[in-house]
């Protein structure tokens, strides 16, 4: 866990897929951890996973997963999701195995039923993720920003 910097930080890595548009797949602001919406696509082969509903939420859930890991978070970590599906029809399909990632404390979450997804998806997730952030003298923003690094403790 890092400083509580106001600054956006943008985060990257290789266990996702990478973006396909001119969008991060996550931005770290102050102690929040905003994703972008993850598809079902192997980040290896950049492939569509197949295998319908269940195959598709599986590995958005794990490409979120790796995406939320990547800002040094867990799923435990996620307060607020979004759901889009293209047909409402594999609400339940989609709720077991997300069921299976948040199986405790499981966070806020709304869905909804769309027109089309990218790739011809059925399915797509983002998340908001809290750091519960514990700045120390490791802090590196040199008291440059709006950082709590840097402010008395209202105890």
């Amino acid at each position: 866990m890092g400083c509580c910097c106001v600054e956006k930080q943008i985060i990257q890595t290789e266990n996702a897929p990478r973006a396909i548009g001119p969008y991060s797949i996550a931005v770290r602001v102050g102690d929040f951890v905003y994703t972008s919406g993850q598809i079902g696509l192997d980040p290896q082969s950049g492939v569509m996973v197949t295998g319908g509903i269940e195959a598709e939420t599986r590995q958005v859930l794990t490409n979120l997963k790796a995406v939320v890991e990547a800002a040094g978070l867990t799923l435990q970590d996620v307060v607020k999701t979004t759901v889009f599906l293209k047909d409402m029809g594999d609400f339940a399909a989609m709720n077991a195995i997300y069921a299976e990632f948040f199986k405790e404390n499981p966070p806020a979450r709304s869905a909804v039923q769309v027109a089309a997804l990218p790739k011809g998806a059925l399915v797509e997730i983002e998340a908001v993720a809290i750091d519960r952030c514990d700045c120390d003298d490791e802090c590196d923003c040199d008291g440059d920003c709006d950082c709590d690094c840097h402010h008395e403790s209202k105890d």
